[in-house]
């Protein structure tokens, strides 16, 4: 299978951002790439695992799973920052926000 073409756009990286960003974006380049090429499936059952994962497992484990994926959401959020309107940032905020929540209530802390 021939892998899927790259979306249109003549930069990969967002123009005019600051040092931070431009660091992120270029060390996020390969697994983006990664992602971009695996199959479609892939990425939303390897989510759906982590999720159902963590909440069924008790503990360290459940709490673990939690904070991965809270932390790769936001990865992804972090990176499509600008493009996105004021309710899709609200949304993406709440979703980690949750998850970190979830994750802490997991590992027994509170």
């Amino acid at each position: 299978m021939s892998p899927r073409p790259m979306p249109k756009g003549d930069s990969f990286f967002t123009p005019g951002a600051g040092p931070l960003r431009h660091a992120i974006e270029r060390n996020s380049a390969v697994p983006l790439v990664w992602l971009h090429n695996a199959p479609r499936w892939i990425l939303p059952v390897a989510m759906a695992l982590a999720f159902v994962g963590g909440l069924l497992l008790a503990g360290v484990a459940g709490a673990v799973l939690l904070g991965l994926l809270a932390l790769f959401i936001g990865w992804l959020a972090f990176l499509a920052w600008p493009t996105l309107p004021a309710g899709g940032r609200a949304a993406r905020v709440v979703v980690v926000a949750v998850l970190a929540a979830l994750g802490v209530l997991q590992s027994g802390v509170l």
